[in-house]
């Protein structure tokens, strides 16, 4: 789960994907042929991202079948500092300040991949909370060295 700790965003509505379940806090991507919010995966590219979920979607609400927008908080600047409660791939440690993580899924970092850099580790003070940057999208650097 990705939790806004540091910086300026602002809530956008997108069309979702209809009958499939988000966990909030998940990073949430544009899907290109179909114009509907996916979640974001390990392979998704940081210029798609838009950002973080805000609430969750599961089989059991009302309007899961049906479409609609919902609630997306995107950064409106750079450097907006979030936290990531969840690392999937590796272990967090104080050496990895200053690298990027790739994602495991909408939620999770993964510290032992840097592939598609979506995540600029600036402070690490657990397990359950890695600080950094979102590199995600049109401003997305892509990946970093690129």
């Amino acid at each position: 789960m990705f939790i806004r700790k540091q910086g300026k965003t602002k809530f956008m509505y997108f069309p979702v994907t209809t009958s499939t379940a988000f966990s909030e806090g998940d990073l949430v991507a544009m899907n290109v042929g179909s114009n509907l919010l996916i979640e974001a995966t390990a392979t998704t590219a940081g210029s798609t991202i838009i950002g973080v979920l805000r609430h969750a979607i599961a089989a059991t609400d009302d309007d899961y079948t049906t479409a609609r927008t919902v609630e997306v908080e995107v950064p409106v600047e750079k450097n907006v500092v979030w936290r990531c409660d969840e690392v999937g791939t590796g272990t967090a440690a104080a050496a990895d300040v200053g690298t990027y993580a790739d994602i495991d899924g909408g939620g999770e970092i993964d510290v032992d991949n840097s592939t598609y850099d979506i995540f600029f580790i600036t402070k690490v003070n657990s397990q359950t909370d890695v600080r950094g940057i979102l590199n995600i999208g049109p401003e997305s650097l892509g990946v970093a060295g690129d």
